[in-house]
């Protein structure tokens, strides 16, 4: 399990979606590193160092989704131009005379 590991860490990511996941790898990691740390510190600035770690946690999920969706590029599935959505058809009884 080790070696695949190292061999996978050994390989640039190449595709939006690897960075993506090696990204969130990482912030789970810090965020993991980071309440370690804070458990290790008094119990007066240990809260505080938890918000703080979880808050960067957020930050860094935030910048892995962006790696996933740059900005200015769409969305997989989105659909291209403008919307042409076909106008509603009324359905019902016909009208007396018509």
């Amino acid at each position: 399990m080790d070696s695949a590991s190292l061999d996978r860490g050994a390989r640039p990511d190449t595709t939006a979606e690897q960075r993506y996941q090696s990204a969130i790898r990482e912030a789970g990691g810090g965020l993991k590193a980071a309440l370690a740390d804070c458990r290790s510190q008094g119990a007066t600035v240990r809260q505080g160092c938890e918000d703080e770690a979880r808050k960067r946690y957020q930050q860094d999920m935030a910048e892995a989704k962006a790696l996933l969706h740059p900005p200015g590029t769409r969305a997989s599935g989105a659909p291209a131009g403008p919307n042409k959505e076909v106008e509603p058809r009324i359905v019902g009884k016909p009208q007396p005379g018509s």
